[in-house]
């Protein structure tokens, strides 16, 4: 389970960065809001995920007057967890109405995503300025040259494409992401690959005893290529 006080002080610190040293201490309301973040087991990177999220926003709307409230940044820290368990394969859990055990329930649609050719052309820039800097490394410079090929092969076709021929590219889009991820994964340093290993195992922890084995094992590996596609910087297509 999630140390509580220990996940309320580290949000603390965190949005203390964020408003650019001013402390807003977690108490009282704030601290029930927090807590109950932890008891449903929101990651703690993934609370801070959303919290910058609420910042991104505020930042747009100009000079900004007065310190955030962490209350303030509920609904996108909410928006970010959905987002976290579609991605690594958690369902939501909530009581039966009629009082039995308690029963899966569907996650909430995601937000609708941009065009195939407007997601092609933004991952295309995204990997282009990767390549062109040191973060990726000579380990992953050769999948990161193929990616940006094969999607340049299928860009001028995404625009029209319908249908089946849709199907198609989003296949050819996974393989794509699949082989680059798995390539993000190869070049890791052990001792970092490790760590991400165990961060997942910390995220998944209060999933664990309600979770089968094979379940398991696909979430963790989730969790994992989450983990290395932000470390990286990757593009999900």
């Amino acid at each position: 389970m999630i140390d509580v006080e220990s996940y309320c002080r580290d949000l603390e610190a965190y949005l203390c960065r964020k408003n650019d040293g001013h402390l807003i201490r977690i108490t009282g309301p704030a601290f029930e809001k927090v807590q109950g973040w932890a008891h449903q087991g929101i990651p703690l990177k993934v609370a801070e995920a959303g919290i910058d999220r609420y910042f991104e926003r505020y930042y747009r709307k100009g000079p900004r007057r007065r310190p955030v409230q962490i209350a303030f940044c509920e609904p996108d820290v909410l928006d970010a967890f959905d987002d976290w368990r579609r991605a690594v394969g958690i369902s939501r859990i909530a009581a039966d109405a009629d009082g039995g055990p308690e029963v899966e329930e569907p996650l909430p649609e995601s937000r609708p995503r941009k065009s195939l050719a407007s997601q092609i052309e933004s991952a295309l820039a995204r990997l282009t300025v990767l390549r062109g800097s040191d973060k990726a490394g000579p380990g992953l410079g050769t999948a990161l040259d193929g990616a940006v090929r094969a999607l340049d092969a299928i860009r001028a076709d995404a625009s029209r494409a319908r249908g089946g021929a849709r199907d198609e590219i989003i296949e050819r889009m996974t393989a794509i992401d699949d082989q680059l991820l798995a390539a993000a994964v190869d070049s890791l340093d052990p001792d970092t690959r490790a760590r991400y290993e165990k961060e997942a195992d910390a995220e998944l922890a209060p999933f664990r005893a309600r979770m089968v084995d094979d379940a398991y094992r696909q979430s963790r590996r989730a969790a994992v290529h989450r983990l290395v596609r932000h470390h990286f910087g990757l593009p999900t297509l």
